[in-house]
């Protein structure tokens, strides 16, 4: 199975300092998929500024009488619950990525009946826009309707 993530309404690669408050202000901001166990490495880093940003997870979906159970390389597992990070840093003149933020994309919360025709046909589809409220990178734990989850055939190929 297959994990497709499409983000959308990126909130920009700056983000100042709010006035009046003692927040870092951040300069050529990113978003990556992170690796479980392995912070720093990242799945294809896109600039905060991008029209959208698109990211392909290869995982296993073993399904049960308890459920459909997701994992992979970028499957996160804390305490029994399954979810994607979405890392939000800052990328300096040689290269290296500060991650500042973090957005959890909780796969316990994909409806049951999306998970398991998802595990059937080998897609599952997460839709999202990744600017907050406040206009700046989306981050804690993201759940429906915040993102909207689908079941789609996976291209065979």
């Amino acid at each position: 199975m297959q994990i497709r993530i499409d983000a959308v309404d990126l909130p920009g690669r700056t983000r100042p300092a709010p006035d009046g408050g003692n927040a870092t202000s951040y300069d050529n901001i990113h978003v990556a998929v992170q690796r479980r166990g392995r912070p720093g490495e990242l799945l294809e880093p896109q600039p905060g500024d991008a029209e959208s940003a698109t990211w392909t997870l290869e995982c296993t979906a073993v399904v049960s009488a308890d459920g459909v159970d997701i994992a992979g390389p970028y499957v996160q597992d804390r305490l029994g619950r399954r979810f994607v990070f979405l890392s939000w840093g800052t990328v300096d003149g040689a290269g290296v990525f500060t991650m500042f933020r973090r957005a959890k994309l909780m796969l316990d919360e994909v409806p049951a009946e999306v998970l398991e025709a998802a595990a059937r046909d080998g897609l599952l589809v997460g839709r999202l826009g990744l600017t907050d409220e406040s206009g700046g990178p989306l981050c804690a734990r993201v759940v429906p309707p915040r993102i909207r989850w689908t079941a789609e055939e996976a291209q065979r190929g």
